[in-house]
């Protein structure tokens, strides 16, 4: 299959879903710096920040699934979960060694921050000592969650597989990171939604559910950048104000996703009959996998 280039669609070749399998990936993070983008330091924390939420969330994920697989008879969902366990699993780890391997080597205590996502992943979303009907409720919620969490990992991974990351002189091998992880966002995009369909979250319920998660992930991840901010030696401690301010200049220059294009994507999924297979394209995705540099450097 030709390989697309960067931005460029082809919905005509897109092969729709395709069989989810981990990739192996390797990382050489030495003298990685903390300003990936050099001149747009605020956009690199905030999509830093992912760093401190990902591994926690993704492991959450894993684990909803797991407790999920059993109740699952459709094999070709089964083995939809299956991939995506194991993808979500290998974002984790990855993501993991980021925080440990770039960011405490530049002088950032990830902990605190981390703690607190340790919290609400497995406290608040994590499993709880209920039984019966109310265990299999409380299972729904969280698969719900998790399909709405997908869809906007989903769309940040189009954007962030279409970005222009190049002229902003983005450092390749982090720009690699969050593009592979994308493009396998972009892969397995429709098995959060189907799950949560299979295990009865009706619309009212996903959408209900999606009025709460837009703004929290949009919370968390501005907390996290101003935690990076303030840890940052080389950066005034803004406070949120002038914080906000330099991330809507930033999207402003495509640094990032302008708040338009997500509000757009969040409103899409309260449409009747929402197909997440509208954000982004398959072919894409696959295309950038078969030729990213930390995949090949396995391969080689």
């Amino acid at each position: 299959m030709k390989l697309l280039r960067r931005g460029e669609r082809r919905p005509d070749i897109d092969p729709g879903e395709v069989a989810l399998h981990a990739r192996n990936v390797q990382f050489d993070w030495a003298d990685t710096p903390l300003h990936w983008m050099p001149d747009e330091p605020i956009a690199s924390h905030l999509i830093n920040s992912l760093n401190l939420l990902l591994p926690e969330g993704e492991r959450m994920f894993c684990a909803a699934y797991g407790e999920a697989l059993p109740f699952v008879k459709d094999e070709k969902l089964r083995e939809a979960m299956l991939g995506f366990i194991g993808q979500e699993s290998m974002h984790a780890e990855t993501h993991d060694k980021v925080l440990h391997e770039v960011l405490v080597a530049h002088g950032i205590d990830p902990q605190p921050y981390v703690r607190q996502a340790e919290y609400l992943f497995r406290k608040t979303l994590g499993p709880r000592d209920n039984e019966g009907v109310a265990a299999r409720q409380t299972l729904v919620e969280r698969l719900a969650v998790i399909a709405c969490l997908e869809h906007f990992f989903a769309y940040l991974g189009d954007w962030v597989l279409n970005a222009d990351l190049e002229k902003f002189d983005a450092e390749p091998r982090i720009a690699d990171l969050f593009r592979w992880h994308g493009a396998e966002e972009v892969e397995h995009r429709h098995v959060a939604h189907d799950v949560a369909v299979y295990f009865g979250a009706g619309y009212l319920r996903r959408a209900a559910i999606m009025t709460f998660v837009f703004p929290t992930f949009l919370t968390l991840v501005v907390r996290g950048t101003k935690y990076m901010v303030h840890q940052d030696p080389a950066l005034p401690d803004l406070g949120y104000p002038r914080l906000i301010k330099r991330v809507f200049g930033a999207m402003w220059r495509g640094a990032l996703p302008g708040v338009p294009s997500l509000l757009w994507s969040a409103l899409t999924t309260f449409k009747p009959g929402y197909n997440p297979g509208s954000v982004g394209s398959t072919a894409q995705a696959v295309a950038y996998l078969a030729k990213s540099p930390a995949a090949q450097a396995i391969a080689s």
